[in-house]
């Protein structure tokens, strides 16, 4: 739901955003000069430290410019190109209680199971039940608003006791503890070139949440292709991400196959047998007792599945002949290598589509499966039986990764003039060799490297300088990051906070700058979609912007200060700051320490004179209500509305859990250090 402002509240905050803020909204170069020294010069010892952490980080924590002092600013940036040798317990302590992040993904679809797919599952499919029969409407009409709310009582109940009973746990969990350890990570860890990068090639192989059986995927996605790599090869991370279940599923190539492939079982009785399923001849008594004994089916539930097995015939058969997906042979040549403007024909689209056939899953949607079948006893023998029947290898788990030679096409391919004849999945690993080695996939990685790192506009030189980086070392990140950081242009002081911070590295800079001590909970996460960028949110794949013009805006820079407002008045449920050290005898001194500690006492002049202004006048109030959206629930594909109302645990979303709590600190102190870290001084990096 979208935030709710009253109009005295809406004009307040407009006046003061366009006090502290006019520069930052006209998002030009000439704004940006203004708001630096008319001759800016080199940057001392201390600013470059800072910018590193700004930069290679999210900011510096109390205490950590006098480390680098002490130990040398490049001895800081090569350690942290090697996050192995740095200790990161205190780090890992944190997120040392979230399951999640060690499971593989057949356990989360067995541990985290869609609510409504598991009730219909040990119902039999509630095909016998005409409230969930989607064939039989008129009986769930006949019902009253009553009689249907006792229903949803009654499964939610049900729900309850079968998630108590085999310690099972809501989806919506997946991403949220997914989430709350990236930002965990993010605020405690030492490892902050890591995360810096794996926040970089999230968006760069954007997957979205939202999207069927994604949020599933996710956890390993992150651990598995995405962490492991951030500072490894760029080709590793390619194969990565086309092999991951995350990136197959949210652009459909797994679904991707040959209009010449071999779909299922080829035994012929089988084929003889789906014929008769199909054409609504009655089946003969000897197979419909194996039916009834494989599946544990009455004669009822078997006639009602043969019966839908009619209906869906059609649609599944015209799901098999649909052919191959370009989806995402587009996005890997447009987003993820070349480049829009890199060269690539339509023809070579459904080249590198054609090399992609067979690159699938197995069981894609587990999650709706996977914990019936454990309750029930069942789970072997369906999965050997679907194994066997779709020529899944044996060691292969239930939401992996494996190439389906039957679906490929095995033809010859020509992409980008180049023939591949490989065969099998050499089509496509030989498609991402073509696309690594490419000099666009060069220049497209260093921009947006470039982007990231120096300016929202780097010079062509630059791009140039560190695109050779990239295809000399054959695309090695370091390589291609240390041309960045050795650049006179990282260290040139136009480019010194000139960045504006996203949501994410604004939120988390927050917490570092002022020692927060958070559980990263469900209202921090909340407050980051509320300022714009929930993470593994983005339905584009073009993931989340990096430049100023995307991010400043009066809206979004309102629910900044919102944040910034309830962080430093101790407002945040899983947040805690303690502010006394800026404690002095009048607002000006207490402005003083908040500017010396929190940006090292370097502020333009206009803006600590607004806040001079500001402080003499009230606060804003903080407000905060949660995003209303079904991450507890089904992905859209599962009937979330149906499942909304099913899940056991959902909580009411007007409850206390959601109510910012009550204000805490010295109010002339929360008040200064609120409007600075909501100041332009403090957005930029």
């Amino acid at each position: 739901m979208k935030q709710q402002y009253s109009p005295i509240r809406k004009l307040t905050v407009f006046v003061l955003m366009l006090a502290m803020f006019s520069p930052l909204l006209t998002a030009s170069a000439r704004a940006q000069e203004m708001m630096r020294p008319a001759k800016a010069k080199a940057l001392t010892a201390d600013q470059k430290i800072l910018h590193v952490f700004n930069r290679l980080g999210f900011g510096a924590r109390p205490g950590d410019l006098e480390k680098v002092r002490a130990m040398g600013l490049d001895k800081y940036i090569e350690g942290q190109f090697n996050p192995g040798s740095i200790d990161d317990r205190a780090a890992e302590a944190r997120v040392r209680n979230l399951d999640i992040l060690n499971m593989e993904t057949s356990e989360i679809f067995a541990k985290y199971p869609n609510p409504g797919a598991l009730l219909r599952m040990l119902e039999g499919n509630g095909r016998n039940n005409p409230a969930q029969n989607r064939n039989a409407p008129a009986a769930t009409d006949e019902k009253s608003e009553q009689d249907q709310q006792a229903e949803r009582r009654e499964r939610r109940q049900k729900l309850a006791k079968i998630y108590q009973e085999y310690n099972l746990r809501p989806a919506g969990q997946i991403l949220r503890d997914l989430t709350a350890s990236r930002v965990l990570r993010a605020v405690y860890s030492e490892r902050q070139l890591e995360e810096q990068m794996v926040d970089f090639w999230t968006n760069h192989f954007n997957v979205f949440a939202g999207k069927g059986a994604v949020r599933w995927y996710l956890p390993s996605y992150d651990r598995d292709v995405i962490r492991k790599n951030a500072l490894g090869n760029f080709r590793d991370l390619l194969v990565g991400t086309a092999q991951h279940p995350a990136m197959l599923f949210y652009l459909d190539n797994f679904q991707s196959v040959s209009p010449d492939a071999q779909i299922g079982n080829n035994n012929r009785r089988n084929n003889r047998v789906q014929q008769m399923i199909q054409s609504g001849q009655p089946l003969p008594q000897r197979v419909r007792q194996q039916l009834k004994e494989r599946f544990n089916l009455t004669d009822a539930e078997l006639d009602a599945r043969l019966k839908q097995m009619r209906q869906q015939g059609v649609a599944n058969n015209q799901r098999q002949r649909r052919g191959i997906n370009e989806n995402y042979a587009r996005e890997v040549m447009e987003l993820h290598t070349l480049g829009v403007d890199g060269g690539y024909t339509q023809k070579d689209i459904q080249e590198v589509a054609r090399a992609f056939t067979g690159w699938t899953i197995a069981d894609p949607r587990g999650y709706r499966s996977a914990a019936a079948n454990m309750i029930k006893g069942t789970e072997d023998r369906r999965a050997n039986r679907a194994a066997l029947q779709l020529g899944i290898p044996e060691n292969i788990d239930s939401g992996e990764f494996y190439f389906n030679p039957r679906l490929h096409d095995g033809g010859e391919k020509t992409v980008l003039g180049r023939k591949i004849n490989e065969g099998g999945i050499k089509d496509g690993l030989k498609v991402i060799d073509i696309l690594v080695s490419n000099p666009a996939t060069a220049r497209f990685i260093a921009r947006k490297l470039a982007v990231k790192f120096v300016s929202d506009n780097p010079s062509e030189a630059l791009v140039g300088r560190v695109a050779d980086a990239f295809h000399k070392s054959n695309g090695d990140i370091k390589t291609t990051l240390r041309a960045i950081f050795t650049s006179e242009e990282f260290f040139a002081p136009e480019n010194y906070r000139a960045k504006i911070k996203t949501p994410f590295e604004l939120l988390v800079s927050s917490f570092r700058a002022l020692d927060a001590d958070t559980n990263a909970s469900p209202m921090v996460i909340g407050l980051l979609q509320k300022m714009g960028e929930p993470l593994y949110g983005y339905q584009a794949p073009t993931g989340y912007p990096d430049t100023a013009e995307d991010w400043v805006n009066t809206g979004a820079l309102l629910e900044r200060m919102n944040f910034a407002v309830a962080l430093s008045s101790n407002r945040i449920r899983g947040a805690r700051v303690d502010l006394k050290k800026f404690e002095a005898t009048d607002s000006e001194e207490i402005l003083s320490k908040a500017i010396n500690n929190i940006l090292s006492g370097e502020i333009a002049p206009n803006t600590r004179t607004t806040l001079l202004k500001q402080i003499e006048k009230p606060l804003i109030e903080p407000t905060y209500s949660p995003v209303e959206n079904n991450d507890d629930d089904a992905p859209a594909a599962d009937n979330p509305a149906a499942d909304a109302m099913m899940m056991p645990d959902r909580r009411d979303r007007r409850g206390r859990a959601n109510q910012l709590l009550q204000p805490s600190g010295n109010p002339e102190v929360f008040k200064v250090v609120g409007l600075l870290l909501g100041s332009p001084d403090f957005q930029r990096q």
